[in-house]
């Protein structure tokens, strides 16, 4: 299967250029719609750019990101979490499901969160602006514990786990264009963390039923990322700490941020209490 993602070079020249597209644009005050479209656009393609630069730092150390694969799944077994190597074995008797499954990995990861940004951002914009930032911090977490290289569980020898890409030609692990795209950023999990958080955000946004995609899409992206032998359950568990964790820091920064405005509030009050001037400014 090709893959059809941009490199982080032409991801980067892609924001640059709506980014001084959006410039152009307000300067002149032309076509105001355009602006916050072009601007968002940017941003997000940015963070795309900088999440295949990370992928491709971390794409050294094979002996070393083996080692810390198995370290995880020993982990896990000591705690008694379900092996992956049962769920897969749940559908490798069904090749149809298997090449389903590689298809939703490839495919629905991008797709399902450029949809939901368009969506967000067209019929929810006051809601926008926190789950962008969300995003990014949630992004930014991942690829700071993502220079570490891991391996997943279809890379390591003894588990005797499928690479069920490779198995039906449907891998995009290859070079494309000057890029290979890296295997060793399993933990955490980029794929369960955007899809979390999606259900997160249109279930709590969205009104009718189907906020319920959302879930939907999470619940598949977990199984999908463990049957196909990229992931750990360890790295969806990870993904899904670093969102809370991302939730509760933007909460505290808005209750620190409405605190200052009450407080200023208080003082103005104050001051106009007493006669005194108000700085206006």
């Amino acid at each position: 299967m090709p893959n059809l993602m941009w490199t982080w070079q032409e991801a980067a020249v892609i924001a640059g250029a709506l980014a001084v597209g959006w410039g152009v644009l307000r300067r002149r005050q032309a076509l105001r719609r355009t602006q916050p479209f072009l601007r968002e656009a940017s941003l997000i393609i940015g963070l795309y750019a900088l999440w295949q630069f990370a992928g491709s730092l971390s794409g050294n150390g094979t002996y070393a990101a083996v080692g810390r694969g198995q370290w995880i799944w020993n982990t896990e077994r000591s705690t008694h979490l379900l092996s992956e190597h049962t769920v897969q074995g749940w559908i490798l008797p069904h090749p149809l499901i298997v090449q389903a499954a590689n298809l939703y990995y490839d495919t629905m990861h991008f797709t399902m969160m450029i949809v939901f940004l368009f969506w967000l951002f067209i019929w929810h914009r006051d809601a926008y602006p926190r789950w962008r930032t969300t995003l990014a911090i949630l992004t930014a977490s991942c690829l700071l514990i993502q220079l570490i290289p891991v391996a997943p569980p279809r890379m390591l020898p003894n588990l005797d786990m499928v690479d069920t890409a490779m198995k039906y030609g449907q891998s995009v692990y290859g070079t494309v264009g000057g890029f290979r795209a890296d295997q060793l950023s399993a933990m955490p999990s980029v794929h369960v963390g955007w899809a979390l958080l999606v259900a997160a955000c249109v279930y709590s946004v969205g009104t009718s039923r189907w906020r319920y995609i959302g879930i939907a899409h999470a619940v598949m992206t977990v199984l999908v990322v463990v049957a196909t032998g990229n992931h750990y359950w360890g790295d969806g568990i990870v993904a899904a700490a670093l969102l809370i964790a991302a939730l509760f820091a933007q909460r505290g920064i808005r209750k620190l941020r409405q605190k200052r405005v009450t407080a200023r509030k208080d003082l103005t009050k104050q001051d106009v209490g007493r006669g005194g001037l108000v700085d206006v400014r």
